[in-house]
């Protein structure tokens, strides 16, 4: 067995050797067997051939397509970028904008609060200066009552006294002229 798969290959070594310097030269010597085999390593090279053909045409156009869509994305992606840029622009804007109305807001606020501050700080002296002024128109007011007071009581005392010196005036004119009882003039109190 072993002779005849040596000679068996001996005979494929030579047919291809003998194929590849003429195509289609068939030799003399026809084995079925060793034909058969040739046909189906041909046909399984025509199958690989057109498989690596079709593997080629998917490669390629899968190259084709990863290229479109690189392309497509890259567009996309300078349009995103253009957009970023624009709404980056559109941000700093209205962003710069904002700042100037804060300051100018809070300028605002401070220099009404520094308004509220100097009116407070009016009203207080007003209301000082008025506080003092009270005070010394209720002070004199004290005084002035307290002298009327004590001149009413020196008034009265006078009076007292004058009456009494009255009394006793009445009283000794009364003796004197003999019709007026002591009972008339009664000293009042």
């Amino acid at each position: 067995m072993s002779a005849a798969k040596t000679s068996s290959k001996k005979r494929v070594a030579e047919s291809l050797l003998t194929k590849s310097a003429s195509k289609f030269r068939v030799e003399d010597e026809f084995d079925p067997d060793f034909s058969s085999d040739i046909k189906g390593i041909m046909s399984a090279l025509q199958q690989i051939r057109e498989k690596s053909q079709k593997d080629g045409q998917k490669k390629n156009e899968q190259t084709i397509s990863r290229q479109t869509f690189a392309k497509a994305l890259t567009k996309s992606s300078k349009e995103c970028e253009n957009c970023l840029k624009s709404e980056t622009a559109k941000f700093q804007e209205i962003y710069d904008k904002f700042c100037k109305e804060k300051a100018t807001h809070l300028q605002a606020q401070k220099d009404t609060v520094s308004r509220f501050e100097e009116d407070k700080e009016t009203l207080c002296m007003r209301y000082e200066q008025m506080r003092k002024k009270e005070k010394s128109m209720i002070s004199e007011h004290e005084k002035t009552c307290a002298d009327k007071i004590a001149q009413l009581a020196e008034s009265l005392k006078k009076k007292k006294q004058d009456d009494k010196t009255f009394c006793i005036l009445r009283k000794s004119l009364g003796s004197f002229l003999e019709y007026a009882s002591d009972e008339d003039f009664l000293p009042e109190d």
